[in-house]
C-alpha cells in the first residue's frame, strides 16, 4: 500500500476541471484536472507543504497534531478542494495518518473451524445464532478483506460457501476469479467496480494487513479487470443496496441487501438478503429452502 495518499490524491484531482472551483484554464495542460499548486491554493497550504504530502514526505510546522500527523483542518481543507464524499473523506484520513497495529486474532477451533476462514478471527457463537433464525433472509458474515467467516443455509444456498475451501471463501475472489461470476451476476460490471471500491476503503484503513497485501496482489496479477478498476482509486462502502444473482436452481433473484456491523467486532460485518414479502424473489428464496431442507433431510 505504499504510495497509496500520493497516488489517490493524484486521482482525485485528476477529475475535478479548474473552472470547477472558479479557476481560469490556461492553455493546454500536461495532465487532466487540477495542479497540486491549486490545490494547495485552494486549501490554504503551501505549495511545499502539498507536495510533500502527495509524496509521503511527511509534513511540518504548525500544520502537523501534538502526535506528528497531518491534522484535521487541513485534511479537512483538501477533501473540500476536492470534493470528496463521506466515505473518500474517511479513507483520506486512514491513509494519511495509518494506524499501525496487528491483524492478527484467535484461530478459529472444533466444529466452527469448518465454517469460517482459517486465518480469520472466529465469529461468536451468538451471532450464528443470529444468522440461523434468519431462515427467510439468506445471510453471512465478512470480514474486512470480504472473507466470507460465518453463513446460514439460506445463504449458502443463494452463494455457495459451504463446498468450498477456505481460501475460495472470499467475495473479491468469487467475482474476479471464478469463471461462473460473470453468469452468477447479470451486471457483472457494478459489482466488480463496487466490490473493488469496497476493498479499497477496506484496504485503507488495515495498512499494515499483510494478507490484505497478498490478496490485492493476487487479484491484480490473475484479473486485468481488478487492476483497472484498482487503479481508478474508487473508494465506496458496500453498506446497503440490491444485488441481483442468477441461481441455477432458483432463477433470477432480486435482492436488497442491509449490512450490521458487529459491535464487539468491528471488523466483521453481518451481511443479509432482505426481499421484499410476497414478492417473486421471496416465492423462490421459500421454494429454494425448502429444497435445501429436503436435500439435507
Amino acid at each position: 500500500m505504499d504510495g497509496e495518499l500520493g497516488d489517490f490524491l493524484r486521482s482525485r484531482r485528476a477529475r475535478i476541471q479548474p473552472e470547477e472551483v472558479g479557476l481560469a484554464s490556461y492553455g493546454r495542460r500536461r495532465v487532466p484536472g487540477l495542479r497540486r499548486e491549486e490545490v494547495a491554493q485552494l486549501a490554504g497550504v503551501s505549495v511545499d507543504y502539498y507536495i510533500r504530502l502527495e509524496q509521503g514526505r511527511g509534513s511540518g510546522g504548525a500544520s502537523r497534531t501534538k502526535s506528528g500527523g497531518v491534522s484535521d483542518a487541513v485534511l479537512d481543507s483538501i477533501a473540500r478542494v476536492l470534493r470528496l464524499d463521506e466515505a473518500e473523506h474517511a479513507y483520506l484520513r486512514a491513509v494519511a495518518r495509518p494506524r499501525r497495529r496487528s491483524e492478527g486474532g484467535p484461530a478459529a477451533s472444533g466444529e466452527s473451524a469448518t465454517r469460517q476462514a482459517a486465518s480469520a478471527s472466529p465469529v461468536r457463537p451468538g451471532v450464528q445464532l443470529i444468522l440461523d433464525g434468519l431462515d427467510r433472509n439468506p445471510a453471512y458474515v465478512l470480514d474486512h478483506r470480504m472473507d466470507v467467516l460465518a453463513w446460514n443455509a439460506l445463504g449458502d444456498a443463494v452463494v455457495g460457501f459451504g463446498d468450498k475451501a477456505p481460501a475460495e471463501r472470499n467475495m473479491p475472489r468469487r467475482v474476479f476469479l471464478d469463471p461462473t461470476a460473470r453468469d452468477l451476476y447479470p451486471d457483472w460490471p457494478a459489482i466488480a467496480a463496487q466490490t473493488v471500491a469496497h476493498l479499497r476503503l477496506k484496504a485503507g484503513h488495515h495498512p499494515d494487513d499483510a494478507a490484505m497485501g497478498r490478496l490485492v496482489g493476487e487479484l491484480s496479477a490473475a484479473s486485468e479487470d481488478f487492476r483497472r478498476l484498482w487503479a481508478d482509486h474508487l473508494v465506496k462502502p458496500c453498506d446497503h443496496g440490491v444485488k441481483q444473482i442468477r441461481h441455477p436452481v432458483a432463477g433470477l433473484l432480486t435482492l436488497p441487501y442491509e449490512t450490521l456491523t458487529i459491535p464487539a467486532a468491528p471488523d466483521q460485518t453481518i451481511v443479509a438478503y432482505t426481499p421484499e414479502p410476497g414478492s417473486e424473489t421471496a416465492e423462490r428464496l421459500a421454494l429454494l429452502g425448502s429444497w435445501v431442507t429436503s436435500r439435507a433431510g
